[in-house]
């Protein structure tokens, strides 16, 4: 499972990619979810290798309170820091954006470098699909055998995340993402269907953070 996100924030549906040309340099912006910072930096290694000719690959991510960016050799605050702010001016979280630049000759100036790499960014966001990850808690189900088609009836009633399902001589032990406002009538569901027989808890080491 996911480490445990804390509040629900809105990200990135899956990897985006927009181009521009300004003054013939070439602009292409990659943006992707990111929910560490190895994440991240894996995906700049990968563009690092897909561009190596690129004259300069510029990044910015934010992960909850963390975040980073790079200038990479461009003048200092006209490249990472733009796009870090088209991130946060979009309200997206756990994003990391890279822009790569293949120099085309022209001399854009601090101005027209902010605004290559942050208008080049924002747009790469704002054409990106979005959707909300919202918390979940953990829940560690266990019960006997003979409750297993009860078990999987109260678990097809409700939007919840499935984890590790493991097997005694006695039942099963199924660990659960759910939904903080959805708790006590899944909790209270699965008593009734099986006349008392489960045993709910707390399930895995963290909560889960699965959308």
């Amino acid at each position: 499972m996911d480490p445990y996100l804390p509040a629900p924030f809105t990200t990135l549906a899956g990897p985006h990619r927009h181009d521009a040309v300004v003054e013939n340099s070439e602009f292409l912006a990659f943006a992707d979810r990111a929910d560490t910072p190895d994440v991240a930096l894996g995906q700049l290694a990968a563009l690092k290798t897909r561009y190596p000719d690129a004259t300069h690959h510029c990044w910015a991510y934010q992960i909850g309170p963390l975040y980073r960016f790079s200038d990479d050799g461009e003048p200092g605050g006209t490249a990472g820091a733009p796009i870090l702010r088209a991130i946060q001016g979009q309200g997206l979280d756990h994003v990391m954006v890279v822009v790569v630049r293949f120099y085309g000759g022209v001399k854009l100036g601090t101005g027209g470098l902010v605004r290559a790499y942050g208008g080049t960014a924002a747009e790469c966001l704002r054409t990106a699909g979005r959707f909300e990850v919202r918390p979940r808690v953990a829940l560690s189900v266990t019960v006997g055998f003979e409750h297993l088609g009860a078990l999987y009836h109260v678990l097809g009633e409700y939007d919840l995340q499935r984890g590790e399902e493991g097997y005694t001589a006695g039942g099963v032990t199924l660990d659960v993402g759910v939904y903080p406002e959805d708790v006590e009538g899944f909790t209270a569901a699965l008593r009734d269907a099986t006349r008392g027989g489960a045993v709910v808890g707390e399930g895995f080491d963290r909560p889960a953070g699965l959308p």
